[in-house]
């Protein structure tokens, strides 16, 4: 379905409930912001599902739209979810009932009764910008949750992922007059001492694998206790992996209860490792470059089952641009 055939449908619905999806980022939270804002802006009545999953830094965009426990929905969405093991359980009385999926995941399960998928769109956002074009006028409550949704993806516009439309569109949001600085501060430049406590240990102590193209760091929840860090000063560290020289496969893995461990994989634009490929194979998924899944095991047989899903899908690429 494309933006112009979702916006119509969306034009023909009430009761409309969003979803959004499990530990949700910027993307997913500011989509469902923004997509609930053009929707009222017609007239309609329009919810977010509460995710108890949300960080204060993101919940500031999906306050004012959280639905009231008696909220029954004839109509529902879910924005940037690509897989049935990403509804949060709260939201899981819902995955049979999802009538548009709105969403810029190659590895997208198909899982609603109509999709709206641009794999090519580094984030969610633009394609719900697009949608909310067509549904009427961008205004500042509309662009800044998109902005947010955006940024935070793109990773303030320096990850691989970023195209001119996506600056495009950046710019057309900054066009409305929205506190952008604020956002961008809050975002990517204000850290907890925890965080950085956290920063400081993942740093110390990361492994390297793969003569030195791939890293490992890993989070305990022993860690996370010592120092008292929450959910919120652990967003988006596996960003960390990312910036070490030589390293064009990074790996994070966070125990979110004890033998359960949260992996989300960064890869380089070179394309030596397919991040959505490794995932696949750990039933998760995502993009080429960025990528996740949810392991059970012992740290140590986690570490050592990514560390060799790593190596084989590196050595499978070579083999290929080889060949």
């Amino acid at each position: 379905m494309t933006t112009q055939e979702a916006a119509a449908l969306l034009r023909q619905q009430d009761r409309i409930l969003i979803l959004t999806h499990r530990r949700p980022d910027g993307d997913t939270v500011g989509c469902a912001a923004a997509l609930c804002a053009a929707l009222r802006q017609l007239g309609k009545t329009a919810y977010i599902h509460p995710n108890p999953d949300i960080t204060n830094i993101n919940r500031v965009y999906a306050q004012p739209y959280w639905a009231p426990e008696d909220f029954s929905p004839d109509f529902v969405v879910s924005v940037d979810i690509a897989a049935r093991q990403l509804f949060y359980p709260a939201a899981e009385q819902y995955l049979q009932r999802v009538d548009l999926a709105i969403d810029h995941h190659p590895s997208q399960e198909f899982f609603a009764r109509e999709t709206c998928l641009e794999a090519d769109r580094a984030a969610c956002g633009e394609i719900i910008y697009a949608i909310c074009r067509e549904l009427g006028e961008i205004t500042q409550e509309i662009a800044l949750p998109l902005y947010a949704a955006i940024a935070t993806d793109t990773g303030c516009f320096v990850y691989a992922n970023t195209t001119a439309n996506t600056h495009a569109v950046a710019a057309a949001l900054l066009e409305t007059g929205i506190d952008y600085f604020s956002v961008n501060k809050r975002h990517f430049r204000t850290k907890t001492p925890r965080r950085l406590a956290l920063e400081a240990d993942l740093i110390a102590h990361m492994e390297y694998f793969d003569e030195g193209r791939g890293a490992v760091m890993t989070i305990p929840l022993s860690l996370m206790e010592r120092l008292g860090a929450t959910e919120e000063d652990a967003e988006d560290l596996s960003s960390l992996l990312t910036v070490v020289e030589g390293v064009d496969c990074g790996a994070l893995l966070r125990e979110l209860q004890p033998g359960e461990w949260k992996l989300s994989l960064r890869t380089g634009a070179n394309g030596r490792v397919n991040a959505s490929e490794v995932c696949r194979g750990f039933g998760g998924g995502g993009h080429a470059m960025a990528a996740g899944a949810t392991i059970q095991g012992s740290l140590e047989e986690v570490k050592q089952a990514v560390i060799a899903a790593a190596q084989a899908a590196g050595a499978k690429e070579q083999g290929t641009a080889s060949c």
